[in-house]
Order: structure tokens, then C-alpha cells, then sequence
């Protein structure tokens, strides 16, 4: 029975800026209140997991393993008195329109679908009834709510389609990550208060 709960966080565009196809540990930077954020949420008990997109590999822009470059950086900076704050990383690298074959299909773990999640709870015994998915796009907000999750929407300019959907609406929608972070705890407050 799954015991414990998580935040899924989307990467480019929620955690750092939106750079696309980069890999270049060089280049990435934490968005403004993430590394605080992300301590608060570790301190009110949540497994804070990264699921992330990554087409490039499906188009050809780089290899797989140029991703362990990025998450050992996401790692580095994501930490709290040396210790690490992220539980996991994980990512798709299909795309429908890839050109590597084995990386072009239609899948199940592309957000926004909820592969991702469901592989992570699996994994960390996540009950995703108790969790959250935090992202910048609606693609983001519909794999957090197929899975089951409550969704935030962090408002920041980089939804332009916005499509609507049966699983697209946010539970809330905040202007930055720390209000994104303020939202939770404030929602698990006053389930604690009754």
C-alpha cells in the first residue's frame, strides 16, 4: 500500500528557465524561490520528483546519456546542506515524430500522459491521491490529474495554446514556484486543522 506522498515537478520552464534541447550543465539555473520552495516542501514531508519531456533525444538533438550530465547538475544545485532534495528523475525520450527509430511511438509516459507519475509512485510507493504535480504548461496539469494528483499551473507566460480538457484545469494557478509552494502548504494546513 503506497505510504508515501510526492510533488512531481516538471523541469524546464518550472524549476529552470525554458532553454529548448539544452543539455549544457553550464547553462542550467534555478528559477527564482525553487531552492527554497523545494526545502519547504521536503520539510512538510513530501518526495519531490522530477518528470520531464526530453524530445530531443527522439529528434536527434542529443543522446540519451546526455541527460546524466543534467541530472547530476540538478542534483548538485537542488540540495539542502548537502543532502539531496530530489527523490527522482525521470523523463520520456519518445516523440511521434522522432527520427531515431527506436525512440519514435506514441507512448504512455509523454506527459500529458501520466506514464511518468505512475512509474515514479510505483517505484516510491507514492499514493497519488495525497501528491501534486506542479508544472508550467497544461500538458504538465493533465498528466498530474490522470494520475490521480491535485495540479498547479505556475502562470508564467510559456502555456500559449491553452487548450482546454477534461483533465487540464488546474487545481490552482500561482504566478511563480513559490507561490506554487505557498498553495500546498497552505492546503495541507486546513486539512490539519480539522
Amino acid at each position: 500500500m503506497p505510504v508515501n506522498r510526492a510533488v512531481f515537478l516538471d523541469k524546464d520552464g518550472t524549476l529552470i528557465p525554458d532553454i529548448p534541447y539544452n543539455v549544457d550543465p553550464i547553462r542550467i539555473q534555478l528559477e527564482e524561490g525553487v531552492l527554497e520552495g523545494l526545502k519547504q516542501l521536503s520539510n512538510l514531508d513530501y518526495r519531490l520528483i522530477i518528470v520531464s519531456n526530453q524530445s530531443g533525444i527522439a529528434k536527434g538533438y542529443f543522446k540519451e546519456e546526455a541527460l546524466d550530465a543534467v541530472r547530476r547538475q540538478l542534483y548538485y544545485l537542488l540540495q539542502d546542506d548537502g543532502k539531496p532534495l530530489i527523490s527522482g528523475f525521470y523523463y520520456c525520450p519518445h516523440h511521434p515524430q522522432g527520427v531515431i527509430d527506436s525512440y519514435r511511438k506514441i507512448c504512455t509516459c509523454r506527459k500529458p500522459m501520466p506514464g511518468l507519475l505512475f512509474e515514479a509512485a510505483h517505484a516510491q510507493q507514492i499514493d497519488l491521491a495525497r501528491s501534486w504535480m506542479i508544472g508550467d504548461i497544461l500538458n504538465d496539469i493533465e498528466a498530474g490529474n490522470r494520475a490521480g494528483c491535485k495540479s498547479i499551473l505556475i502562470n508564467n507566460g510559456n502555456e500559449t495554446e491553452w487548450v482546454n480538457g477534461l483533465y487540464r484545469r488546474p487545481y490552482f494557478i500561482a504566478s511563480d514556484f513559490w507561490e506554487a509552494v505557498d498553495r500546498i502548504a497552505y492546503h495541507d494546513q486546513s486539512l490539519n486543522t480539522y
